[in-house]
């Protein structure tokens, strides 16, 4: 009796044992994204450079803008570990107050960029024809565009200032995005849920913010990330070039602009400030090319 239990219950346990539910998709990217030891790296990095600006006025050892006269241009030293500048404001200090505009004007002027882009990109390739023309005209034509003499004639006639920075560089920096998600939609106006969604009368508005665009959030989010450091060296190139934020607000860009004029004798006042934006730059790079792996493997080179 107790054999034949034991051929009865024994299938029955077969089929009762739970089976492994298979992984969600955000944790198959996790998991590919962190197997890049660049992309690691990337993030750590940009962590590590995000949380000293936003503590900066805890970790600062000095007041940014406090100008002493008599320790100008001192080389790194135990009272100032980066040297200080030619008004003998410490370095280290001047890095982390301009890392928070740096960072905030290269992440907001991204986010700007970013629902310009894709709105305009997401009527264009929903509705077509004469909308999508008139849009694909206006992004061939702002392409043309040198950027950085662009964005030099927007922002030469107003007075600079961090809002306004941000605006100049979302200006310049929609189209790539704007194509991105033209073509996303382009593809996925004419899928089958798309069709039965018009099939019951749902408003196009709708169609477009609730059914397409989250099919289309993985490439505008890895195209966001590389914005961002896209926009940070454009701020850069117009603070190097004098016609960015105007001291005493601090930036990367023209902590490096200042800097020029003592390579000879005070090359660290330019090394720190270029190390910063080079790291910041490589940092969101690697982590833009390890989200775009993440998501579609088949990206992957080598």
């Amino acid at each position: 009796m107790s054999s034949q239990t034991q051929r009865i219950s024994a299938p029955t346990l077969e089929l009762t044992q739970p089976k492994t539910a298979p992984s969600p998709l955000r944790a198959q990217v996790w998991r590919r994204f962190r197997r890049n030891p660049l992309a690691m790296f990337g993030l750590a990095t940009l962590g590590l450079l995000s949380l000293s600006a936003l503590f900066a006025p805890l970790i600062a050892p000095y007041d940014p803008n406090a100008v002493d006269p008599y320790v100008a241009l001192q080389p790194p030293s135990a009272d100032h570990w980066l040297g200080t500048d030619d008004l003998g404001r410490d370095v280290l200090s001047r890095l982390l107050f301009a890392g928070r505009v740096s960072l905030l004007v290269g992440l907001c002027a991204a986010g700007v960029a970013v629902i310009a882009g894709a709105l305009l990109g997401a009527l264009a390739g929903y509705y077509g024809r004469s909308i999508d023309q008139l849009i694909s005209r206006l992004i061939d034509v702002m392409l043309a565009l040198p950027v950085l003499p662009l964005a030099l004639v927007l922002g030469a006639f107003t007075q600079i200032t961090p809002v306004k920075l941000t605006l100049i560089l979302a200006a310049v920096s929609w189209m790539g995005v704007a194509r991105l998600v033209r073509g996303e939609f382009l593809e996925l106006r004419n899928a089958q849920f798309t069709e039965a969604a018009r099939s019951v009368g749902t408003p196009n508005l709708r169609i477009i913010f609730v059914h397409l665009l989250p099919n289309a959030i993985a490439p505008i989010i890895v195209a966001a990330t590389l914005l961002v450091a896209y926009a940070i060296l454009i701020e850069s190139a117009l603070s190097f070039l004098g016609f960015g934020l105007q001291p005493p607000t601090a930036s990367w860009g023209n902590m490096l602009f200042n800097a020029q004029r003592y390579l000879r004798n005070a090359a660290w006042l330019s090394v720190f400030s270029g190390l910063l934006i080079t790291l910041t730059v490589a940092s969101i790079n690697f982590v833009g090319d390890g989200l775009r792996e993440a998501i579609d493997p088949r990206l992957k080179v080598g």
